[in-house]
């Protein structure tokens, strides 16, 4: 080999990708294809609460729902008493909130959810502008720092959650996530999306929030706790779904999560 090829590959060999590294690449390339894919976040481009009572969608502008795509008339949905029935696009059916179910008319998907007493059908289109101007994300470099074993502490509770609609529900806590940062004791609590759940959910604020990375929060997910202890990896925090659409309905930070430090890890704000 070329002597003078030595330097060049000892260069190479220095700033070869570690394991965390390419754990962390990874990560990114699956949020962003999670953002992309065909039903993800930016694909929303519509939220039309229901009334009590008969409410007409299609692509007639007089339709309360005006859609566009898909028939002139395409359809009812029909709210009575806590329940929706779809009638008008093959035979009657009831939807179920939050759930799989949803209703295809022309290139759209329209999906029911339920947010405390309030009924909504959310629209997805996958010729949505969000997803044609999309641009990337934005990143904290990786740091090994930042990933942090904390203890945590069994203490269920439940925990009032504001969403951005200024509903507040009471969500299930487990307990908290105790952890040293800068030399200061700080704790987070975690909320459970539903009682099976295999992960930990945190929405927190810092003291980045609002300049480099998105005012209302972000999120982190980690596995249950084992023997005590759970691993918090602020490389992975990231941006609730209202930083790419004004449709979602976002749960936002807990008061025992507004963290008066810097966590300059994970995503950044997105910037359109």
């Amino acid at each position: 080999m070329p002597r003078r090829l030595l330097p060049a590959l000892a260069g190479l060999a220095l700033i070869a990708a570690t394991p965390f590294q390419t754990e962390i690449a990874e990560w990114h390339r699956a949020r962003e294809a999670g953002l992309r894919r065909d039903g993800g976040w930016l694909t929303v481009t519509g939220l039309f609460w229901l009334r009590e009572g008969p409410n007409t969608f299609g692509l007639e502008p007089s339709r309360d729902i005006a859609l566009p795509d898909g028939p002139a008339r395409a359809g009812v949905l029909t709210l009575r008493s806590g329940k929706v029935t779809l009638s008008g696009n093959g035979p009657a059916r009831e939807l179920r909130p939050d759930s799989a179910d949803f209703v295809k008319v022309g290139r759209l998907s329209l999906f029911l959810i339920k947010r405390g007493d309030k009924y909504g059908v959310r629209l997805k289109d996958p010729e949505s502008a969000y997803l044609r101007q999309f641009h990337g994300l934005e990143y904290f470099p990786a740091a090994e720092a930042y990933r942090i074993t904390a203890r945590f502490v069994p203490e269920k509770r439940q925990i009032p959650i504001l969403n951005v609609l200024g509903q507040t529900e009471l969500d299930d806590c487990p307990g908290y996530a105790v952890f040293r940062w800068n030399g200061r004791e700080l704790r987070l609590y975690p909320v459970l999306d539903d009682p099976g759940a295999k992960s930990l959910s945190f929405i927190f604020k810092d003291l980045t929030s609002g300049k480099e990375t998105y005012g209302a929060g972000r999120f982190l997910d980690t596995e249950l706790p084992r023997d005590g202890k759970l691993v918090l990896d602020f490389n992975k925090a990231y941006n609730p779904p209202c930083a790419f659409t004004p449709y979602a309905t976002c749960p936002l930070p807990p008061k025992e999560n507004r963290l008066t430090v810097r966590i300059e890890a994970g995503e950044k704000k997105y910037g359109h």
